[in-house]
């Protein structure tokens, strides 16, 4: 029920700036509303922001997006036709175009790859017609994954039966309804049954899909009526019987989609390119956030390193420290960079005194442990220049990393540290992180430098 809701509310958002005068709310999609899906389409696909990178990786969902925004231009309505195998799936669609476009056997597996082709009666509604595999193939998951991929692209679903629904396709019902596409019930051989059956299995199925499917949406239907059986009587006298063959019925769930394809199909593709661009949208911005996030620690990483090993090298006691800041500065600039908010180096400065304010409030004791350990190494010769030097450097690489991703934060936030500010984010950073493994790290790999470059 939440699906046809948000798909109602989605259809009257997009007919809100529509023709006023029309006579209901259906019949008031005309192009404005299309319209500004459409430029909301090729802003995605024409946005500098996204990186090439992401670009190369979802190739596959932008072209689905031109395809999409090309068909909303058309005014296309793409209806997918679903089922279990022997159904009459591809049956019923022969049946709706009037000719054979679709094959139709009595093997498992007859439809193996999505086909397409344009309703005959409604070309100037541009109705397409796409047949699917059936749910329940023999070879699994790979021709479901299809189908539902066929869903995801689809304006409208017919979903075909042969009686009452299985379990296996009231949860394939469900599966769809979550797509958010309207549902359409085809009761397929409807032949087979008398009218009273008729009407008593029709009345059953309304009532099993309630709250998926609309009640007059569930429409009996016989794609490919059996013959009908007659006996005649020859010239000699001798009867015989004749099998009769009967014409399709699918008049109602004819008229059903060419009146929804004229009132509703350009309201209903740009309703599903909505929906769909969303979905990418959210995913470009989840690697857009990724890739910065991967590009940031490596750039971190440099940093850290470089500072390091500056620090440890620098025999000056306390300068080393204040040079290592204006490596922090930089790093800060280039993370501005990364994130799309270049700061100036002032900007940057200001940035980095006011984490290292917080985070000298927060770890006095580790700062002067590390002035100690600037004189120290002023004072000591030979290995324990060696040790001493390699434990400042790693002080100074695990600062590095405290910056970096105290500066991260910001940027994340929009050049802003939240309703909590400074003091609380950078208390998180420092709360986050295994200080232990950091200082481990980093001086097994400061000292592995200081060694190469002794011999």
């Amino acid at each position: 029920m939440a699906a046809q809701t948000l798909w109602q509310r989605m259809r009257g958002w997009l007919a809100a700036e529509s023709d006023s005068t029309s006579a209901t709310p259906a019949l008031r999609a005309d192009a404005t509303g299309p319209q500004r899906v459409a430029d909301s389409l090729r802003h995605l696909l024409d946005d500098p922001t996204i990186p090439a990178a992401v670009r190369a990786e979802l190739t596959t969902e932008f072209a689905r997006i031109e395809r999409m925004l090309s068909r909303i231009e058309r005014g296309e309505l793409h209806v997918a036709v679903f089922g279990r195998v022997s159904t009459g799936k591809s049956a019923l669609g022969n049946a709706l175009l009037g000719r054979a476009a679709f094959q139709v056997g009595v093997l498992h597996g007859t439809t193996t790859a999505a086909e397409h082709a344009m309703l005959d009666e409604a070309q100037h509604d541009g109705l397409l017609l796409i047949d699917t595999p059936g749910i329940n193939e023999l070879d699994g998951e790979a021709r479901e994954r299809l189908a539902f991929e066929v869903a995801e692209v689809s304006d409208l679903v017919i979903f075909v039966a042969d009686g009452d629904l299985t379990r296996d396709e009231l949860d394939a019902l469900k599966t769809l309804a979550v797509t958010q596409r309207p549902l359409l019930l085809a009761l397929n051989k409807a032949d087979r049954y008398g009218d009273d059956e008729l009407a008593g299995l029709l009345d059953h199925l309304r009532q099993r899909v309630a709250g998926l499917v609309r009640a007059d949406d569930v429409i009996a239907v016989a794609a490919q009526p059996s013959a009908q059986s007659s006996i005649g009587v020859d010239n000699q006298g001798r009867e015989h019987t004749r099998a009769q063959p009967r014409l399709p019925d699918v008049a109602a769930l004819r008229e059903r989609l060419l009146a929804i394809a004229a009132h509703e199909g350009k309201t209903l593709s740009a309703i599903n390119a909505g929906l769909y661009a969303g979905r990418l949208t959210d995913r470009v911005s989840r690697r857009i956030a990724e890739t910065r996030r991967s590009v940031a620690a490596r750039l971190i990483r440099h940093y850290c390193l470089a500072k390091g090993v500056a620090v440890a090298l620098n025999p000056i006691p306390v300068a080393d420290l204040l040079a290592a800041a204006g490596l922090d500065a930089a790093m800060v600039v280039q993370l501005s960079r990364v994130y799309g908010l270049p700061l100036t180096r002032s900007e940057s400065g200001r940035l980095v005194a006011v984490i290292s304010a917080q985070l000298a409030a927060l770890m006095g004791a580790i700062w002067g442990m590390q002035l100690v350990a600037s004189a120290l190494k002023g004072m000591s010769a030979g290995l324990s220049v060696l040790v001493t030097a390699a434990a400042q450097g790693a002080l100074g690489w695990y600062a590095t990393v405290l910056i970096g991703r105290a500066a991260e934060r910001y940027l994340i936030g929009g050049k802003s540290w939240g309703e909590a500010g400074a003091k609380r984010a950078v208390a998180d950073i420092v709360a986050s992180l295994d200080r232990d493994s950091i200082l481990r790290e980093a001086r097994e790999e400061i000292l592995r430098r200081l060694k190469t470059r002794r011999a």
